[in-house]
């Protein structure tokens, strides 16, 4: 525990960390994660798999799905060394730069996951406000505009933070609440002024995930507003089905978010452990919930992944 700062020329090194208090049952908390890995991951891989070979999934919605389906690979595969190292083979240290560069992905994945929610919640409200208009208004070059868009917003906004990290002096004991490098773990390590970066980490949070999920009610709003002008029953909830995956997908990705923030605010005296489990549900069930939710929701990839696995014909 130095008392030194240290300077540009001397990084700190980073201590990560497993389960504070719950040290005996680490690898069976290994055991958890590996499995919530390989279903996250094979199961967003099938699912590209699926929709490039069924063509009928060529389509703007199944566009958007499949890149939430290479963000959630991103999001596992940047947690994967440090939490592999943590818990299997008890490597818990990790360089400054290479903290920065995962802490980097996880945000950055963070963001545009959030970025695809609200384009996908736009590509439902004009499917059933303006269903006339969809193929015009969702055409491939749009659907492409829209996803380089939310790349380019999501690396715009989380590339300062490390930059921003990289100036404070740190003097503290350098060891994280977690087995991967997040920002607010790392933000309470300097023993200098961290006004400017706390201003830029909230702003960048109301302007991606405040907005996103204003707007992203709002749709939700118009698309009831319509959908109750529907006079039968059977089309009104025939119309709401077709929202179903992506209103789970958005419970799954901001009720975490939401807990998390709440633990972080109001559970100050809770035990480690908690936010630490709190942590690891937002960063690991979208992933693994996303990729179950579309195919049981979807019937064409439904029949596909039955196909794949059972051999069966449809």
């Amino acid at each position: 525990m130095g008392s030194n700062p240290h300077n540009s020329s001397e990084l700190p090194t980073f201590t990560l960390t497993g389960l504070p208090g719950l040290e005996t049952s680490q690898h069976w908390m290994f055991l958890l994660l590996g499995t919530l890995y390989v279903v996250s991951i094979v199961g967003n891989a099938l699912i590209l798999f699926i929709i490039k070979k069924e063509q009928s999934l060529h389509q703007p919605m199944y566009y958007f799905l499949s890149l939430l389906s290479i963000n959630d690979l991103g999001v596992s595969f940047s947690t994967l060394p440090t939490v592999l190292a943590t818990f299997c083979f008890h490597l818990r240290k990790i360089s400054f730069d290479c903290c920065m560069v995962q802490m980097f992905f996880i945000h950055f994945f963070s963001f545009v996951e959030s970025g695809i929610l609200l384009v996908m919640s736009f590509d439902r409200y004009v499917a059933i406000c303006n269903p006339l208009r969809y193929a015009t208004v969702l055409t491939d070059a749009q659907v492409a505009r829209m996803g380089i868009s939310v790349i380019i917003r999501s690396f715009c906004m989380v590339f300062p933070l490390p930059l921003l990290l990289k100036r404070l002096p740190f003097c503290k004991a350098n060891v994280l609440s977690h087995a991967y490098c997040l920002h607010s773990d790392l933000i309470r390590m300097p023993c200098s002024n961290i006004t400017i970066n706390n201003i830029f980490g909230l702003f960048i949070v109301i302007s991606a995930f405040g907005l996103d999920s204003a707007l992203i009610l709002l749709s939700y709003v118009l698309i009831m507003r319509s959908v109750l002008a529907i006079a039968s029953w059977e089309e009104r909830l025939k119309t709401l089905n077709t929202c179903v995956s992506h209103m789970c997908a958005v419970l799954v990705f901001y009720v975490p978010m939401v807990g998390v923030s709440m633990a972080a605010r109001y559970g100050r005296h809770a035990p480690q452990y908690v936010h630490t489990l709190m942590s690891l549900i937002y960063l690991f069930v979208p992933p693994m919930l996303n990729p179950v939710i579309y195919s049981i929701k979807t019937k064409q990839i439904r029949q596909r992944l039955c196909k794949i696995l059972l051999g069966t014909k449809f």
